[in-house]
């Protein structure tokens, strides 16, 4: 949910899904060799569940149910900590393997992983405390909001691409600022220090994960119904978390001031 989606809202309903689908298929046709790396540090084989494991996770599953209709704020709060903390463990590990990559001759990459817990205990609280309790009354109320203010009829094209539209351009950057501050200040950092890490890695994160999150979310919208579509997002941040924790160790990557260059650009040019 993570996160961040930027698009703009198509006048015409009808016409938004194919604006996405399109952009994102020019993204991934294009063969940016921005994402590359992180797409290759991710890519693997999973073995398949095996019938013993198929009849356990179905168990999880049912009991995840049972708890979401007696206590769904709560059940989404412990959901949403529990996954951002499996993410964080994942980000670790890609981030990790990939120094040892560019670093094999360095004495100082320990080829042995070591989870720094108190970094998940971080990230795990973001899923506690922001992203469960505010996911889980956002989702509900955008669904209320647009069936009963705007009166759509649910499942309809106009519905979903007003939803994606609406999450794009009010939570995703929100969402996103919200991590990055949250992310710095509980390192230590100061205000200044903060306010320079938002400012290198807002951006680029916002427009490469902008092209992503929109076909997510309209297979959300569209097929899940509003109880389950905030885990439906938690889940897809597990491979979320690791792609800003991907994001942030590239530091001031020359692809990442690209990006930022159009700040200064604007920035010197409001001086003059």
């Amino acid at each position: 949910m993570a996160y961040a989606r930027s698009y703009r809202l198509v006048g015409n309903g009808r016409a938004m899904p194919s604006a996405i689908v399109g952009s994102v298929a020019d993204l991934l046709s294009s063969g940016s060799s921005i994402g590359h790396g992180f797409l290759k540090s991710i890519l693997h084989t999973s073995p398949p569940l095996s019938p013993s494991g198929s009849a356990k996770m179905l168990k999880v599953w049912k009991w995840y149910q049972h708890c979401l209709s007696s206590h769904p704020v709560k059940t989404q709060i412990v959901s949403s900590g529990f996954l951002w903390g499996v993410g964080d463990i994942g980000a670790q590990y890609i981030t990790h393997s990939t120094s040892i990559n560019r670093l094999q001759k360095s004495q100082n990459v320990d080829p042995e992983l070591k989870i720094n817990w108190k970094r998940v205990a971080i990230t795990s609280m973001f899923g506690f405390a922001f992203v469960g309790p505010v996911g889980h009354f956002w989702y509900e109320g955008l669904d209320k909001f647009i069936r009963l203010r705007l009166q759509l009829q649910p499942k309809s094209v106009r519905f979903v691409a007003t939803k994606v539209a609406a999450d794009g351009i009010i939570f995703g950057p929100f969402d996103l600022f919200v991590f990055f501050t949250y992310m710095g200040f509980s390192t230590g950092k100061n205000v200044a220090q903060v306010k320079e890490d938002v400012k290198r890695d807002f951006l680029p994160a916002l427009i490469l994960e902008g092209g992503v999150w929109p076909i997510v979310q309209v297979a959300n919208f569209r097929y899940v119904p509003v109880r389950y579509q905030l885990l439906y997002v938690n889940v897809f941040c597990l491979l979320d978390s690791a792609f800003l924790s991907w994001i942030e160790q590239q530091k001031d990557a020359p692809w990442k001031q690209w990006f930022t260059s159009f700040q200064t650009l604007k920035e010197r040019g409001g001086e003059v």
